[in-house]
C-alpha cells in the first residue's frame, strides 16, 4: 500500500530516521536546509532526538507524529528536525544538557525548542496526546511555544542566550596548570578505600548492581572492584561485583534462550528488562565477565561469553562483517513480545518436561511480568538438582533440550526491528571484546574475529585522508568520527596488538592520538573536545567526561595515553594523562560510579603498570598462557615486532625458545626462559 505522506527522511540511512519518513510531520534531517528556512522565514526550530530502540520514541510518534491534526500544528508553527542521537551523539549531548538544565531531568524522546540560530530556549521528553502523568499534553506545549514566540519573541530570544551562556560555561572545567604544581597528585591506598568503599555503599547486597530500579549493568564499577580485589584482597569488592555479573546473568535481563544481554532492568531483581538490547552493553559485558572468569575460572562465565558473543554473530553481524547497533525492544507493537511466554505455551511445547521446566524458570499461570512470563533464574542447575532429588547432568541436559525447543519456535515469530547502521565506535567496544574473550578463554576463532574485524573498520571507515567516519551503512559511511570512536578505536587496537603480538596496531594508535591532540585537544585544559575542530554546526564543543552507559571519550583517552607513553617513552603523554586524570580526582573519589574508567586509571596510576615483554620462537604459544592470565594493569608486547620503534623490545633476545621479560617502576628484573618461574614473579 502506498503511504499517504513521504518526507526528506526517506533520503537518510539512518533506521531511525526512516521509520519517520512517512509521518505526516514534515520533518528535515539535521542540517542546513533546514537551519537556513528556519532563519528566512524566524520560525522557531523544533529538534525531536531519539533512537531505534528507543519504546517510548515510537510511542510518541504513534500518538503524535502521526497524528495529522497534531502534524499540522507542527508544520505551520515549527521548522522540524529529526535526529538519530547515534549518529549525531554530539548534537543529542548539547541539547540533553540543555534539556536538563530547563527541566532536571532527561531522556528519549528528546524534544527541544530552539530559536532560528539553533539555541535551545525550552524542551522535555515524552508528551502524551492528552493531559496525563502531571504531563502537558504535546498540542499545549506546541500551541503555548508559539504563542510566546510570537508575543513574547524577546524574552524567548534572552532566554536562549542565558541557557547557552550556562551550557558554554559548565563546559568550561579542568584548568590543568592549577593542577600541575599540586601535592594532591598522588593516589594512596586510603583513596582507593574510599572509592571501594563509595561505590560499596550504594551497592545492593542481596540482588547485585548498584542502587534501585531502573538498573544499569554498570559494568565500569564491577571492573573495579574486580581489579580492587586483585591488588588488595578485598572479598567484599570481590564479592560484590560476582554477585552483580551473576544476578544479571540469571535475571530476565540476560536472554535465558538466546544470549545477550537488554539494556536495563526495570526492576531490583533483574526480572524485567527494557527489552532492547544493544551492542555496546554486550560490547561490555563480555569484557567485564572475561576478567570475572580469568580471575575465578568460572564455567558459567566461558559459557555466557559464549553465548553472548554467538548472539552478536547470529542477529548483529553484517555479511560485510560490520556489527549493528541494536535490537528494538518491540515486535508486533509489544515490548517484549518476541522474548516472552505463556504458561500454557511452554507446557504444550514441552509436554512432560515443561512442569520442572517452568519450576526452575520462574513460569507461573497468569505470568511473572504483566500477564506473561520472563525466563529468569533463582538457583544453580546442582542446586535446584539437589533441591528436587535429581542427578544434575541429566537436568542440565532435559534444561538446554527444552531450551532448543523453545529457542527454534522463538525464531519463528515476527522479529523486533533491527537498527542495522553500523556505529565506529561500538564496533571498536566489540573489538575489545573480542581479544578480551580470546585473552581469556584461549579460543582461536575470537582472535581470529577481532582481526578481521578490524580489518572492516579500517576498509570501510577510515578515509584516504587518514581520517575515520562515525557511521556506515550500505556501503555509505558518513559524518565524522568523533572522540569517543577514536578513543574506543585506539583501545582496541592495544588490545589487539596484546593477542597477535602485531606492532603495527600500536603505530596506527599513535598516529590517531596524534591527530586528536591536534585537532580534538583543549589546549588550555589539555582535555578533548567530542567534536573536530573543523565542525562548524555545534554552537558548544562539548567536553565529556562522565562515564555513563559508555565510556567518557576523555577517560579512555587518558588510559590510552598512559599506555602509548609507556611503549613509546613518551613522557608528555603520561603528564598529560596523569594531569587529566587528577583535575578530576575530588569528583572520581565522591562519585565513582559515574566516573568508573577514571577510577581504574587512579587504580592503575596507584599499583603501577607490569610491563612484559616476550620473545623467542616459541613467543606465540607462550603469549596465549599469559593472556589467560589476570594481569589488569599489564603492557605486553612480544614477538618480531620492529624493536626500533619500541623500547621495551630494544635489545631482547630472539633466538631462544622463549624470554619473558618483566618491568616495573622504570626498574627491569632478569629475564625468565620459562612460564613458571614469569608467573611466579609477575
Amino acid at each position: 500500500m502506498q503511504p499517504t505522506h513521504t518526507n526528506r527522511l526517506i533520503e537518510e540511512t539512518s533506521p531511525y530516521l526512516l521509520q519517520h519518513a512517512h509521518n505526516p510531520v514534515d520533518w528535515y534531517p539535521w542540517g542546513e536546509e533546514a537551519l537556513s528556512r528556519a532563519r528566512k522565514e524566524d520560525k522557531p526550530i523544533l529538534v525531536s532526538i531519539g533512537y531505534a530502540a528507543c519504546h517510548w520514541c515510537h510511542v510518541m510518534e504513534r500518538e503524535s507524529f502521526e497524528d495529522e491534526s497534531t502534524a499540522s500544528m507542527m508544520n505551520e508553527y515549527f521548522i522540524n528536525i529529526k535526529i538519530d542521537r547515534e549518529e549525531r551523539p554530539d548534537l543529542d549531548h548539547i541539547y540533553m544538557d540543555a534539556v536538563q538544565s530547563i527541566t532536571g531531568s532527561g531522556g528519549w524522546p528528546l524534544n527541544v525548542f530552539l530559536t532560528p540560530e539553533a539555541k535551545p530556549f525550552y524542551g522535555g521528553t515524552y508528551f502524551p496526546p492528552v493531559r496525563a502523568y502531571n504531563r502537558a499534553s504535546w498540542k499545549e506545549i506546541l500551541e503555548g511555544i508559539h504563542k510566546a514566540y510570537v508575543e513574547k519573541k524577546h524574552e524567548i530570544l534572552s532566554q536562549a542566550e542565558n541557557l547557552t551562556d550556562h551550557l558554554q560555561k559548565a563546559n568550561a572545567f579542568g584548568n590543568l596548570a592549577d593542577s600541575s604544581t599540586t601535592s594532591n597528585n598522588v593516589i594512596s591506598a586510603e583513596d582507593l578505600e574510599t572509592i571501594t568503599q563509595n561505590l560499596l555503599q550504594t551497592a545492593d547486597t542481596e540482588w547485585g548492581g548498584f542502587g534501585r530500579a531502573p538498573k544499569f549493568p554498570q559494568t565500569f564499577s564491577i571492573q573495579f572492584l574486580l581489579r580492587q580485589y586483585h591488588f588488595t584482597k578485598n572479598e567484599a569488592a570481590l564479592n560484590q561485583a560476582l554477585l552483580s555479573i551473576n544476578k544479571m546473568i540469571d535475571g530476565g535481563i540476560h536472554d535465558q534462550l538466546g544470549g545477550g544481554f537488554s539494556r536495563y532492568s526495570t526492576d531490583n531483581e533483574w526480572l524485567a528488562p527494557h527489552f532492547e538490547k544493544m551492542l555496546y552493553d554486550n560490547a561490555l559485558l563480555i569484557s567485564v565477565i572475561a576478567e570475572a572468569y580469568q580471575i575465578t575460572k568460572d564455567q558459567r562465565y566461558a559459557n555466557t561469553i559464549k553465548d553472548c558473543i554467538a548472539f552478536i554473530e547470529r542477529e548483529l553481524t553484517s555479511e560485510e562483517g560490520g556489527i549493528y547497533s541494536a535490537l528494538d525492544a518491540d515486535s508486533e507493537g509489544v515490548e517484549g513480545k518476541f522474548y516472552t511466554w505463556s504458561f500454557e505455551e511452554i507446557h504444550e511445547l514441552l509436554k512432560e518436561d515443561a512442569s520442572i521446566f517452568c519450576t526452575y524458570y520462574q513460569v507461573v499461570e497468569g505470568g511473572n511480568w504483566e500477564h506473561t512470563n520472563i525466563l529468569w533464574v533463582r538457583s544453580s542447575v546442582t542446586d535446584f538438582a539437589n533441591a528436587h532429588q535429581m542427578d544434575a547432568i541429566s537436568f542440565k541436559a532435559l534444561l538446554d533440550r527444552s531450551k532448543k525447543v523453545l529457542f527454534d519456535v522463538r525464531a519463528k515469530r515476527i522479529r523486533p526491528a533491527l537498527d542495522d547502521k553500523i556505529l565506529l565506535g561500538w564496533n571498536a567496544l566489540m573489538n575489545t571484546a573480542y581479544a578480551k574473550a580470546y585473552a581469556a578463554l584461549g579460543l582461536s576463532e575470537f582472535k581470529e574475529r577481532a582481526i578481521n574485524h578490524m580489518k572492516f573498520m579500517e576498509q570501510k571507515f577510515q578515509q584516504t585522508d587518514g581520517s575515520w567516519k562515525h557511521t556506515y551503512k550500505a556501503g555509505i559511511a558518513k559524518q565524522p568520527a568523533f572522540l569517543d570512536d577514536y578513543a574506543y578505536l585506539i583501545q582496541a587496537m592495544f588490545h589487539l596488538q596484546e593477542i597477535t603480538g602485531d606492532g603495527a596496531y600500536l603505530i596506527k594508535a599513535k598516529s590517531i592520538t596524534e591527530m586528536l591532540i591536534q585537532h580534538f585537544s583543549e589546549q588550555t585544559t589539555g582535555f578533548f573536545y567530542f567534536t573536530h575542530d573543523e565542525q562548524r554546526d555545534v554552537f558548544v564543543r562539548k567536553k565529556e567526561v562522565y562515564d555513563g552507559a559508555t565510556p567518557s571519550g576523555n577517560a579512555v583517552m587518558a588510559t590510552n595515553l598512559n599506555y602509548l607513553a609507556k611503549v613509546f617513552d613518551q613522557r608528555d603523554w603520561e603528564e598529560l594523562s596523569i594531569k587529566m586524570t587528577f583535575s578530576l580526582k575530588g569528583s572520581i573519589l565522591k562519585y565513582p560510579g559515574s566516573f568508573g574508567i577514571w577510577a581504574s586509571l587512579l587504580q592503575l596510576l596507584s599499583n603501577g603498570v607490569v610491563e612484559i615483554a616476550i620473545t623467542g620462537q616459541e613467543f606465540e604459544k607462550n603469549l596465549s598462557l599469559v593472556m589467560k592470565e589476570y594481569i589488569p594493569n599489564k603492557i605486553i608486547q612480544s614477538g618480531e615486532t620492529n624493536s626500533s620503534n619500541f623500547p621495551l623490545l630494544a635489545g631482547r633476545e630472539t633466538d631462544i625458545p622463549v624470554a619473558f621479560y618483566i618491568c616495573r617502576n622504570y626498574t627491569c628484573l632478569r629475564p625468565f626462559y620459562n612460564i613458571v618461574d614469569f608467573l611466579a614473579n609477575v
